[in-house]
Formats: structure tokens, sequence, C-alpha cells
């Protein structure tokens, strides 16, 4: 990947990467250090959330009632959740202190991903292109990247490989099915996507394992991994929402 690209958003802030490499570093002698931090609109995926309650010891409930709010912008038909900001003027995020981020080794996908922006051009690329805000000093550091290496420093393998798993799903173009079905489908959507604990009680206190051939490990790894878990719900949420074939039925006996 050389992070070349001929897609950007529209705005001043969106500049391609020349040559496939920039320059960029962030720390407390940078003069906006903790300025990105601040009147966020971040928006979470499921593995944010997922990686943030772990990190504080809280249930998925637990951190949707203390740290998010519902996301207000038109964003299509499913739900999303976004990163509860301090209540006060400047609207600082929750976890940074004059340090730094409290809470780095497990911040989201979008703050990892900064001063990159993620995008898709045509044929369904992945493209990167550069977030340059005003306030941000950081580019006048000599600290050289590419786009590879920075993904790799950031540890973004996983935040990119699930998030995009969730990206099919809420921009999928396929029906929800009939009117009356709608409100139970949105429901489960928000389960399986931000109340990870509810949706293992749904599939171990149900139905859900008499309906699919799983062999024994794969069930002990839904009961003990979450990232395991949370790849079933993404196959549970085509499967029920869509009616792909994501899942293995179990055979029935023919009558």
């Amino acid at each position: 990947m050389t992070g070349k690209t001929d897609f950007l958003p529209e705005g001043d802030i969106f500049h391609p990467i020349e040559n496939g490499e920039f320059c960029f570093a962030c720390h407390p002698d940078v003069p906006c250090f903790n300025q990105c931090c601040a009147d966020l609109n971040l928006v979470l995926t499921p593995y944010d959330l997922l990686r943030l309650k772990q990190r504080l010891g809280m249930s998925s409930q637990e951190f949707l009632d203390t740290h998010t709010v519902s996301q207000d912008e038109e964003r299509g038909r499913f739900p999303g959740v976004m990163l509860k900001m301090t209540d006060n003027p400047d609207r600082p995020c929750p976890f940074v202190t004059p340090a730094g981020c409290s809470i780095y080794e497990d911040r989201p996908g979008a703050c990892r991903t900064y001063p990159l922006g993620r995008g898709s051009a045509a044929g369904g690329l992945e493209t990167y292109f550069l977030v340059k805000e005003a306030h941000c000093r950081g580019f006048e550091e000599k600290k050289q990247w590419n786009v590879d290496g920075w993904l790799a420093d950031q540890g973004l393998a996983l935040y990119n490989e699930l998030n995009d798993a969730w990206m099919e799903i809420i921009t999928a173009k396929a029906s929800l099915g009939p009117p009356e079905h709608v409100v139970r489908k949105i429901q489960m959507f928000f389960m399986v996507s931000y109340n990870l604990d509810r949706f293992r009680d749904f599939v171990f206190g149900s139905r859900f394992l008499s309906m699919f051939e799983f062999d024994d490990g794969a069930v002990e790894k839904f009961r003990s991994d979450d990232v395991a878990l949370m790849r079933l719900g993404f196959d549970w949420l085509k499967f029920s929402l869509f009616g792909q074939h994501t899942l293995p039925l179990k055979d029935r006996p023919s009558r």
C-alpha cells in the first residue's frame, strides 16, 4: 500500500499523502498536545466499545449508560452511539488527562487512525488521506511515516478488520423484511453491536445453539472470547436481518 488516493471527502483539512509518506508526531512537547481530544463527535464502533468497557472493568450496559449518547446525525436505518464528552465548556474527552490519554492502549479506532482518514475508492479499494486540522502542530515534527508503518504502529489491524465487517452490515442495501419485523430487528442490531454481554446471554440462554451446527471448541470460544462472540454476532446479524446463509443450520430429521 502506498497511501496514494484519488478519493478525498470535501473540505480544506483533507489532503492526499504525497509519495505515500508524511511527517507527524504527537507528544507532550507538541504545543497543541491534547487539543484534538475535546469537542468531539466520536462515533464508537462495536470493537471500540468492547475494548473500552473491558479496560474500565464495566459491563456493556454500564458503559452505555455512563459514557455514551445516541448519535444525533442522520446515519441511515441503524442506531449508533457516540462517546459522551465531559460536561464543561471545552467538552474534553472523559479519558484525557494533562499527561495524555488515560486509556491509550484501548483508545478507539478513530483516535488510532488520526491524523489519517480512511475511505473507499472505486472498486472498494482501501484509501487513506491526511486530516490536517488548523490547530495541529504534529505535522511540524520530523518523524517520517508511510501508511503501512503508521497502521502497524497504532495497532489497527484488528480494529479495521472488525470495523469493516460491521460496516458491511450497516451499509447493506438488503431489505429488513416486513415492516412488522423491523423494530425487533433493529433491537437485535443494537444488542449485538453495543451490548455484547446481553448477546452472550441470548446465545446461551435461548434456542440459539440448538439451531446451528457449532463444534464444542467454537461454543467455548463464544463463552469466553469476546472477539469470537462479536464475529458470531456479525454473522448472526447478516442471517437474521437479511437472510444471508452465514451460519450453519443443523440438519433437521425428516418427518
